[in-house]
């Protein structure tokens, strides 16, 4: 009794197509297809906290970007344009892969890291920055994001403040500053994340 012919099955698709237009190669991400307003508007469809916040809108991303810029700038008022628009970009890849909570992080491990990491020097390059950032800079960035998230998990995500104190940093900035959180709609978020890559690169160009 003969064989069965095989059946051809069309490759995987291992792309995203962008409202941009631009097919973005997650195995080989090329910073040629990569679009600024792309990351915008991913990130601002994408929620903080898995979206167990307060308020009408998610905590989107975006939102938690331009924060991590904000206090990265006021931790270190003399932090150059460059890495403060390496805070801006810190969590690019996510309009891609979305937002992992930190915990499932861990269960995925080096897979999801590499692809990841993949990602983000790809961003770095169309922003004009290096694929990797200096320790120093990582750690600078690092620590305002966990700032930032201890201002979320304390204002939007139920966190007590002796609950939140164990898991994030205090704020180190200078003078005291008041950050109050209010979560936007999704195109606020998108625009208020483009005006301050605009306003940074700018501020790159001129120097």
């Amino acid at each position: 009794m003969s064989e069965p012919p095989a059946t051809s099955h069309p490759p995987r698709r291992a792309w995203q197509r962008m409202l941009s237009g631009r097919r973005l190669d997650l195995l080989d991400p090329s910073p040629l297809d990569i679009e600024i307003e792309d990351v915008a508007h991913g990130l601002s469809r994408v929620p903080r906290w898995n979206g167990q916040t307060r308020g009408d809108w998610a905590f989107s991303v975006a939102q938690h970007s331009v924060l991590v810029e904000r206090i990265a700038g006021l931790a270190k008022p003399d932090l150059p344009a460059r890495w403060r628009l390496a805070a801006l970009l810190h969590d690019g890849p996510e309009y891609v892969i979305g937002d992992l909570i930190s915990p499932f992080k861990a269960v995925v491990g080096g897979d999801y890291k590499a692809l990841e990491a993949r990602l983000m020097a790809a961003i770095h390059r169309r922003a004009g920055l290096p694929d990797t950032l200096p320790k120093a800079v990582e750690r600078a960035i690092k620590r305002a994001d966990l700032t930032a998230a201890g201002f979320e998990a304390t204002q939007l995500a139920g966190f007590t403040r002796e609950e939140a104190a164990r898991y994030f940093p205090r704020p180190r900035f200078r003078t005291p500053i008041a950050i109050a959180l209010t979560p936007l709609p999704p195109a606020a978020a998108r625009d208020a994340f483009l005006a301050r890559y605009k306003a940074l690169r700018a501020e790159l160009s001129s120097s």
